[in-house]
């Protein structure tokens, strides 16, 4: 569209700023020892910043990714935040206050804040947004007219032309034309507004949508063109628009790495993961931002969900091992509706209730996240595989990891490049010797995995363990068993001890899916203590379920967690 002068748009985002600086080189990894990303889908900004504190700073988290903050479309659905009103920091998760509070406070727990950022288009519908502003299609009133957008006006059709995919509308929403120096100078001091509130990055959502030279044009004129910035980039053969033409703005999300990790999973071999990563075909690994799953491909099919039990998790403690990549841990929620927004929106009261699954405090996941903290720099060391779904690797004399992908159980003395000693097993929270040989003979159940690194050489306190702690409890009960589930219900564990209950179904202890359909939990409790219990399932209504038959009963011994695999 015609060009038009800079108007009074700008001086509307609260401390926004749109200095022309000269460019800085391009942040090509997650800054800093910690690379980590917990993806914070639909949580709201008090919930993201309670998480801060309780469990990403504990278990090592570099950063948090935070769905966008500013104004956006009314509705219950997902994706009314990725559909733009205006740029003032106020969205159902949280106002500018509450945006604020949420940044310093994650800030003070030693995590970084990724802000996700929608500055391809702006929203395909009318009326009032979640800051009070009225608008229509192609008219923000006080941020964007018709004059700002693209000239063409009809749906993103043809993926083999570039014109086509970067100046139509990306399913209908309306395209900012990026070229135009008024939308760069306003997205510049949108992101800048972020900045000045403490953001250290920005996640670009669409930016294959939006041509190179803009995104770096608009990069270049922020306060801190250096900021972290990854892109949504998803590459195809034969497709126009290639994720390679962004390494000179920032890091690009890599689909294929969980497309791959799902079809190895899923039905080929573990032990072909040896030289997973650029030797596949994949971007360079100090420009890939990657992921088991995110909120996108975890309703379309193409990775690995939550809905797939142990695969999920072991694929997620294998890319945490693996030395390639930034990774993200998507933290969402179960769905049954595709469309369907965070519960209580976004307001989560605690994890494994109402529906919201925490992925990011899995122990089998929070634990790997110490274990990649420690093993940083330190290269594949120690390979072993059974040529099938069994493998074990090093990295260097700081980590070493087995994934049992089968469904029987793996026993095998393993050789190590670690340093003798005692260690914990950052997934079963379970004590391990290794020798002066380097050496340690274990037996790893089906579908589970076991990690040691030298952060973690004694178990006990957080589970996923900062720069590198780990571990759980000294001497206690490991509960497992198999329950499946309809939407809304849970599994808990009750007994005669006080630990558990007293028999008391308000004070039973929830157990975590994350392996689902077996659901776990590790209890401490005194060694020798002997004492009965019951499963009971809860659902969404507060209506509980006892399991039938006699108790069951236990004996904790004197050293260690006492297995109970009720399945």
């Amino acid at each position: 569209m015609a060009r038009r002068t800079v108007a009074a748009a700008l001086a509307a985002l609260a401390g926004a700023a749109a200095a022309v600086t000269a460019p800085a080189p391009a942040q090509a990894a997650a800054p800093g020892g910690k690379d980590v990303t917990a993806v914070m889908f639909e949580w709201n900004f008090a919930s993201v910043a309670k998480a801060c504190t309780d469990e990403l700073g504990p278990d090592g988290y570099g950063f948090v990714q935070v769905s966008p903050p500013n104004e956006h479309i009314q509705g219950g659905t997902w994706w009314t935040a990725y559909q733009p009103v205006s740029y003032r920091i106020g969205s159902k998760f949280g106002d500018r206050a509450a945006f604020r509070s949420m940044v310093d406070t994650c800030h003070a727990a030693g995590v970084k804040v990724v802000a996700d950022s929608v500055i391809n288009h702006m929203a395909n519908a009318s009326g009032t947004g979640t800051a009070g502003s009225s608008f229509s299609k192609y008219d923000y009133p006080g941020t964007y007219s018709a004059a700002d957008m693209d000239d063409c006006t009809s749906p993103v059709t043809n993926y083999a032309d570039r014109w086509n995919v970067q100046h139509c509308e990306l399913v209908g929403l309306p395209d900012l034309d990026t070229g135009e120096e008024y939308v760069r100078k306003t997205i510049a001091g949108y992101l800048d507004d972020l900045l000045s509130l403490g953001v250290d990055g920005f996640r670009i959502d669409a930016a294959k949508h939006i041509p190179e030279a803009d995104l770096a044009d608009i990069k270049s004129r922020l306060t801190e063109p250096g900021a972290y910035w990854k892109q949504e980039t998803i590459g195809a053969a034969g497709e126009a628009v290639q994720p390679s033409e962004y390494y000179g703005t920032g890091d690009v999300q890599e689909f294929g790495y969980a497309y791959d990790l799902k079809r190895v999973f899923d039905s080929e071999n573990l032990a072909e993961l040896r030289n997973f990563g650029a030797a596949w075909g994949l971007l360079p690994s100090d420009r890939a931002s990657v992921f088991v799953t995110n909120h996108d491909t975890e309703r379309g099919g193409g990775t690995l969900t939550y809905k797939d039990g142990a695969r999920y998790t072991l694929a997620h403690v294998f890319m945490l091992a693996w030395p390639y990549g930034s990774p993200d841990v998507h933290s969402g929620f179960e769905f049954g509706d595709k469309d369907a927004g965070g519960p209580g929106n976004g307001q989560v009261n605690a994890c494994y209730s109402d529906g919201w699954k925490c992925q990011h405090a899995w122990r089998e996941i929070a634990g790997m996240v110490g274990f990649r903290n420690t093993a940083a720099g330190a290269a594949v060391t120690d390979w072993w595989d059974d040529g099938g779904n069994r493998i074990a690797f090093g990295r260097g004399d700081k980590a070493y990891v087995v994934i049992n992908h089968e469904g029987s159980a793996l026993t095998r003395t393993f050789r190590t490049s670690l340093p003798a000693g005692d260690y914990c097993d950052v997934q079963s929270g379970r004590g391990v010797t290794v020798d002066s040989a380097g050496q340690f003979t274990a037996t790893l159940a089906a579908d589970t995995a076991l990690a040691l690194h030298t952060g973690a050489r004694t178990c006990g306190g957080s589970s996923g363990g900062g720069d590198g702690g780990g571990g759980t409890t000294a001497t206690g009960a490991s509960f497992h068993v198999d329950a499946t589930t309809r939407w809304g219900q849970n599994i808990y564990v009750t007994g005669d001890n006080a630990a558990l209950g007293g028999w008391d179904p308000a004070k039973a202890l929830k157990l975590d899916p994350a392996a689902y359909p077996v659901w776990k939990l590790d209890v401490a409790l005194p060694a020798g203590t002997g004492f009965r219990y019951k499963y009971v399932r809860k659902d969404a209504n507060g209506l509980v379920t006892w399991e039938s038959g006699a108790d069951r009963t236990a004996a904790v011994g004197t050293t260690g967690l006492l297995a109970l695999n009720d399945t």
